[in-house]
């Protein structure tokens, strides 16, 4: 199907109801061929499971229209943007990737994650941002603004992901983000968010420039999420979906899964609330990655065994209750592993105070976004540090170079799956700590052996799923 048969097809589905059944079916017919039936490298059951992701997300976005909670005229926008230009979009400019892979030897990022404020109105237990915004570290918008313009024209991305603090309360020289979603009206943006700052005027902004959708975090239902957040954050969660449904703003949730609620989410009811009566479309979910000498964090984590439920679980939403749930790290076969160090296909992370890490939950950087533009450089010297080549290394010798045969995707992240193998061979001398706490977790022999012991653990329960599931009986048609 040529690329622009396809985003055809998608805004028909919103154009025509009558046909809306028939042309969705005709999609995942689509989608099979393309990820199974013509896959000629990717283990079967890798290619399985992306496509019951893919399926999961178009029909959740078609429910959605039917409901009234996402607008035909936002949704056509979305496809414009998002698919035409931001997914396909790599297509049109296929010359532009070949000529970066010429000069460097690698493709550029897919997208990059962006965090260009500290500062939230939230007081979370355990979380490095700040609640007082008087306080807190703030890219100036002339730096936000010259990272998002490299990102389109120097990696060929069109897709950017906000994270904070809380990215809403952003300003700088009289500017927000909003300023940058209404001027770089080529791109998408995904947003994470803590939603109590999502007014109806801020939603109907949205709607406009209609290339952003927030994903909101929450941590369970309204006992688990008002205990972290503080009293009343819940119902203010609530206003901001009903503000978005009411604008036709599709949006989704970012879940941690931790210890707390790891048996929430093992259950239906947490789905049916967020997806069925709220009007999500899609939802993330994290892995708690504990950082410093904290006993607590440790416990936090969700332990092996009920990581392993957890990716049961997953499989149980998009292949039968068609839930679009990506369950980082559990769910490494849809990206073929890590997608940290800004390999292509991948991103990298860039802080408040300018530090360019491999990943959110890479806490070690070697350049700054400062340093760079001093010295005549761009975002694109970044990737070439020995400490991001060597990430890169790490990934392809795991899953990439053999995707027939690649290593265990049920363990795809470079440090909190191979925290070992992260110290010994991808962490470098010059690489800093963003931060007090990450700088601790280097230096105690107690996190590192926890992380060592945890990796092992969970090595030994998914080994034979991934073998006899994947492997075994997963190879390609």
């Amino acid at each position: 199907m040529k690329s622009h048969i396809f985003s055809t097809l998608m805004k028909d589905i919103a154009k025509n109801r009558l046909t809306r059944g028939y042309i969705v079916r005709n999609f995942d017919k689509y989608l099979y061929d393309k990820l199974i039936n013509n896959n000629n490298c990717h283990l079967q059951a890798v290619q399985e499971r992306k496509y019951y992701f893919l399926r999961a997300m178009l029909h959740k976005a078609v429910d959605n229209l039917e409901k009234g909670y996402f607008s035909e005229d936002m949704y056509r926008n979305i496809v414009d943007v998002l698919v035409e230009k931001a997914f396909l979009g790599r297509a049109y400019h296929r010359d532009n990737l070949e000529a970066f892979r010429t000069e460097y030897g690698m493709l550029p990022p897919t997208f990059i994650v962006l965090s260009p404020t500290q500062a939230c109105n939230l007081n979370c237990p355990g979380c490095y941002a700040s609640s007082d915004p008087g306080k807190s570290n703030t890219l100036p918008f002339h730096i936000v603004d010259r990272i998002i313009r490299e990102t389109r024209d120097k990696f060929h991305s069109r897709f950017v992901t906000i994270s904070g603090g809380e990215p809403f309360l952003y300003k700088s020289d009289g500017k927000t983000l909003l300023d940058i979603f209404e001027k770089y009206d080529d791109m998408f943006f995904l947003v994470y968010t803590n939603g109590s700052l999502i007014t109806p005027e801020i939603a109907h902004r949205l709607k406009e420039s209609a290339n952003v959708t927030p994903a909101i975090s929450v941590e369970g239902f309204e006992q688990e999420t008002d205990q972290r957040r503080g009293k009343g954050t819940h119902k203010n969660i609530l206003k901001a979906f009903g503000n978005l449904r009411q604008a036709g703003v599709p949006f989704g949730i970012s879940v941690t899964a931790t210890s707390n609620n790891a048996d929430i989410l093992l259950g239906n009811e947490f789905y049916e609330e967020y997806f069925d009566r709220q009007g999500a479309i899609y939802m993330w979910q994290f892995q708690l990655m504990p950082i410093g000498r904290s006993h607590h964090a440790f416990q936090q984590m969700v332990p092996a065994e009920k990581r392993v439920q957890l990716y049961r679980k997953w499989e149980e939403l998009i292949m039968e209750k068609e839930y679009c749930v990506a369950d980082f790290w559990n769910s490494g076969v849809l990206t073929n592993g890590c997608i940290a160090y800004g390999r292509g296909g991948g991103y990298l992370h860039i802080d408040w105070n300018g530090n360019i890490m491999p990943c959110v939950f890479v806490p070690y950087y070697v350049d700054n976004v400062y340093d760079l533009y001093e010295n005549g450089k761009t975002l694109v010297d970044a990737l070439f540090s020995d400490y991001m080549k060597r990430g890169r290394r790490w990934i392809h010798e795991y899953a990439l170079n053999d995707p027939e045969n690649p290593g265990n995707l049920l363990m795809p992240c470079s440090i909190r799956d191979h925290y070992a193998n992260f110290r010994n061979n991808i962490l470098t001398a010059d690489a800093r700590p963003e931060n007090e706490p990450a700088r601790i977790s280097l230096n105690d022999e107690q996190y590192y052996n926890t992380l060592v012991e945890y990796d092992q653990a969970l090595e030994t329960l998914t080994a034979d799923i991934w073998e006899t599931e994947f492997k075994n009986n997963g190879q390609k048609g």
